[in-house]
């Protein structure tokens, strides 16, 4: 009969899986922010998505182990980038970018759920994921009604 790993080796390894993943996302913050610092919202999202695709490609294995452990620095990045990307969201929205219908949280969940099943796709070429850029995009502009 095999034993269960005891509290405390448990808590060690789901802190150093806390702070591997950390130490990954958090240029991603940081680039999400800056993009918003430097461009408008609309063209931080665009280029944030086609980064943030290229980055769920190379980590979605990592995200699908994540499930159920304790992470806080991991839950707090995640939470900052959800942040950030609203903000891109509804900066875009306030200036005509993107529909106004949907709320900006929604069109968050929206984009990110879109980027990582694209990721985990791992479309054959650029043109494709192109594609799935565009075709989002073109979904989330404004409807001619908003125009």
């Amino acid at each position: 009969m095999g034993r269960k790993p005891c509290r405390a080796s448990q808590w060690a390894k789901d802190a150093l899986l806390d702070a591997a993943v950390a130490r990954l996302l958090e240029p991603v913050v940081g680039r999400a922010r800056d993009l918003l610092a430097q461009t408008t919202p609309c063209q931080a999202l665009r280029t944030f998505l086609r980064e943030l695709i290229d980055f769920q490609a190379a980590h979605h294995a990592i995200n699908d182990q994540l499930g159920g452990l304790d992470l806080p620095d991991t839950t707090a990045l995640r939470a900052e980038l959800a942040a950030a990307m609203e903000e891109m969201a509804a900066g875009a929205q306030r200036d005509g970018e993107v529909r106004a219908d949907l709320d900006a949280a929604l069109v968050t969940t929206l984009i990110g759920h879109t980027a990582l099943g694209v990721a985990r796709a791992r479309p054959p070429s650029p043109a494709l994921v192109d594609a799935y850029l565009a075709v989002l995009l073109d979904g989330l502009g404004p409807r001619p009604s908003e125009q």
